[in-house]
């Protein structure tokens, strides 16, 4: 195998299209459902999240999911983060361009090293490493 190592497991998930550019997406080991829609500027409604939202939140999502665990690892309270999520669409052929992130430390004492490693973390989930390199991740950690 390459030197890769391969996990395998059941279905993750089972997406129904609804019609008028919607999907229901759920979650098989626990029924959570996301819905979807097309954006208003891509022929859609845009009332919920678009499958290119989904993408950018995603890592947001995991970011802080992997930090959450090794904040948890270094007995740091988390509790509070957030992440401004932005996607920037690129034409020819449409795809998500960038993804901007502006994630957001409520006052904690964090030392610098405690700051080092939770970024580190954060630039090493696994959702960063899954997307494309030619996508612009621009990641920025504000401590308040």
């Amino acid at each position: 195998m390459n030197g890769f190592f391969y996990l395998i497991s059941s279905m993750t998930a089972k997406v129904i299209y609804e019609g008028n550019l919607r999907t229901v997406c759920t979650h098989v080991a626990s029924g959570a459902t996301i819905i979807t829609d097309a954006p208003t500027d891509n022929h859609g409604r845009g009332e919920a999240f678009s499958p290119t939202d989904t993408v950018a939140t995603a890592l947001a999502s995991c970011m802080l999911t992997v930090m959450g665990i090794k904040a948890q690892q270094m007995g740091l309270d988390m509790d509070g983060t957030s992440c401004e999520v932005t996607k920037v669409m690129y034409a020819e052929p449409r795809r998500i361009g960038e993804i901007h992130i502006n994630m957001i430390f409520p006052a904690k004492a964090y030392s610098d090293k405690d700051k080092a490693i939770l970024e580190n973390t954060a630039r090493t989930c696994p959702v960063f490493y899954s997307l494309h390199p030619d996508l612009k991740k621009e990641i920025s950690l504000r401590w308040l």
